[in-house]
């Protein structure tokens, strides 16, 4: 396996990347939108979701491809980012076909930012404003850190960001991680500024500190169990041909880079959610190659974990330290 061109999810062929953010807001909008309609599925593991159109994605629902997939800060408030997608994608004649009308289908997750600093005394929701600007700004080049989704979001000890990564399977096939890392737990181990998804590091592409020479107790890790603002985000993109049953199988692996890049992960005061959408660009995969896409996503979905925390920068009055500030 290589690192694509870019270690972007956008090393899948026909995929774009928009941020917004609002730094006095201290919150902001990722969205991912295709050249063309893709087939997409979910699934979620958190205790505390937020979602929106998720029930479409099930494979037996009438609608098999979606126009755009939208992380958001924002807490329920940021649910409304998809209707900025929404209007902007009508607005470039996108969207499901029903007689003369076209209905643009974007489902989203948001994470829970609320508490992080910033000013959350708006009148008016910002959020669907954020999600339009995000999608004008759409290029298969974009930034990691504090930026987009990522903007507000914070782990148990250090803040959080938005992450990518990529990786090019020996069949040709692309398969990209996007996520925004607002975790319960931590993405280090103990006090130290090694990763504990450094065993699925690429060169040094979040520090090349290379596993911790020590482990804490499990049980001991740290949470931001106090601050009840929490949930990682993400999405998991290949350029294979899968139907929606297989791409919700792939985010259910994918779901496996969560577990290996942040402890604790998946609980019951995170709304940890994965979509995977599959572009059909490559020939559907036998059996064992879907095996080897899972084992993909979960690996990349890791790394792109530990990008975003290790890409995010601090700003003024923040409330955790960035890992730059620690260690870089």
């Amino acid at each position: 396996m290589k690192i694509g061109a870019r270690n972007l999810i956008t090393d899948v062929p026909g995929l774009c990347v928009g941020n917004a953010q609002d730094m006095r807001l201290r919150s902001g909008v990722t969205v991912l939108v295709g050249d063309a309609p893709f087939t997409a599925g979910v699934h979620v593991m958190g205790g505390a979701p937020g979602t929106r159109e998720t029930d479409l994605l099930s494979p037996d629902r009438v609608v098999e491809q979606v126009d755009a997939l939208v992380l958001s800060g924002g807490s329920a408030f940021g649910l409304d980012a998809a209707s900025g997608v929404a209007d902007g994608l009508r607005d470039e004649g996108r969207g499901f076909a029903v007689g003369d009308v076209r209905v643009p289908i974007v489902p989203g997750a948001i994470l829970f930012d609320l508490l992080n600093g910033g000013d959350k005394a708006w009148r008016e929701n910002p959020y669907k404003g954020l999600g339009r600007k995000a999608l004008a700004g759409r290029s298969e080049d974009f930034a990691i850190g504090s930026t987009g989704a990522g903007t507000g979001a914070t782990t148990a000890n250090l803040r959080g960001g938005l992450g990518s990564a990529s990786v090019v399977l020996p069949s040709g096939v692309t398969v990209g991680a996007l996520v925004a890392v607002n975790a319960l737990g931590s993405a280090t181990v103990g006090d130290g500024p090694e990763f504990w998804a450094a065993p699925f590091e690429r060169g040094a592409e979040f520090g090349g500190r290379g596993v911790a020479r020590a482990y804490p107790d499990p049980l001991q890790a740290p949470t931001k169990m106090a601050q009840h603002g929490n949930t990682t985000i993400g999405i998991i993109a290949t350029d294979a041909a899968l139907t929606q049953a297989q791409c919700t199988r792939l985010a259910v692996a994918a779901h496996d880079g969560f577990a290996r890049a942040l402890v604790p992960s998946h609980t019951l005061m995170d709304g940890d959610a994965i979509f995977a959408l599959a572009t059909g660009a490559h020939p559907p995969p036998d059996l064992a190659a879907q095996v080897m896409l899972g084992h993909a996503a979960a690996c990349v979905m890791a790394r792109a974990i530990a990008r975003g925390v290790h890409a995010a920068r601090s700003v003024a009055d923040d409330t955790l330290p960035a890992w730059q500030d620690r260690f870089g």
